[in-house]
């Protein structure tokens, strides 16, 4: 998450981007939260792992839109906050962000079962065995964020949980350690999901290719293309600080819109996207 302002705003300024910022995570967790209501007022989709995979996708990016607005906010209202705070704020808002890619990745390993070991898939795809898979998400999700606590307790007195910091992770995680560790982090596990949609979007398309009815193996190939397109949004937010670095020296008086349109644009719409890919083009959420 990137919620950092370098150049105070004047007053118009910093209210029309913190509410433009608020009403859009509004309108995403409104829409969201339907999607949310339909899933659970309808047994069927709580019995398709399919379903359940996406429906903590949504979750995921309400909890992620809830903290990374509550922290942009907060730059403007109160840009210095209690340390302790903000390493849980930090803390779940990276964790949350680091499970999107990571639940895309295994939507993505459920399409590929589904059309390409459809026999097998009743049996693999279970309810149990998706809460599982979900749980495993959480636990590697927060091991780069539980990674930083240590280091940060390992290089900071006790007294550093008490004093006031600028709420942003570059700021509260600023040791050659951290950096190094979440270069690190970042390589691994967006190798891995990208490895993983590579290899089921070439799976499915063999199979599409090979079958004699293509509507469901071509409709999981573009489903994995979005989730693809998906990732790519979310990985736009890493290089916002290099963005932010290159074109401040050519707009120097503009520095703040630049930062904010970097953070809209990595941030808060790529949260659109869910919704889109099932809620509007799934069939089953339409006729709910």
């Amino acid at each position: 998450m990137n919620s950092t302002v370098w150049i105070v705003d004047n007053y118009e300024e910093a209210l029309a981007k913190n509410l433009v910022i608020v009403s859009l995570g509004l309108i995403i967790n409104f829409i969201n939260g339907m999607l949310v209501v339909t899933f659970f007022s309808n047994p069927m989709f709580s019995r398709d792992s399919r379903y359940i995979l996406y429906i903590h996708l949504v979750i995921n990016d309400m909890v992620y839109i809830c903290l990374s607005v509550t922290l942009y906010v907060l730059t403007y209202v109160s840009p210095l906050v209690n340390s302790s705070l903000c390493c849980v704020l930090v803390v779940l808002g990276s964790t949350t962000f680091m499970i999107t890619p990571l639940n895309l990745a295994g939507m993505s390993i459920e399409r590929f079962i589904a059309i390409c070991k459809p026999l097998h898939h009743a049996q693999i795809c279970t309810p149990q065995r998706t809460y599982i898979f979900i749980c495993l998400l959480w636990v590697i999700g927060t091991i780069p964020s539980l990674a930083d606590i240590i280091i940060l307790l390992l290089i900071q007195p006790i007294s550093f949980f008490s004093s006031l910091v600028l709420c942003y992770p570059f700021s509260l995680f600023p040791s050659k350690a951290h950096k190094d560790r979440t270069t690190a982090s970042q390589v691994i596990y967006m190798s891995l999901v990208w490895i993983i949609l590579i290899y089921t979007y070439c799976r499915v398309l063999f199979t599409a290719r090979k079958s004699v009815s293509k509507g469901s193996a071509n409709k999981a190939q573009k489903t994995i293309l979005l989730h693809g397109v998906q990732l790519l949004l979310c990985m736009l937010s890493y290089i916002t600080p290099v963005l932010d670095m290159f074109l401040a020296p050519f707009f120097p008086v503009h520095r703040t819109k630049i930062t904010f349109l970097n953070y809209l644009i990595t941030n808060i719409m790529p949260r659109l996207l869910s919704p889109l890919i099932y809620g509007v083009r799934d069939q089953k959420f339409l006729k709910q």
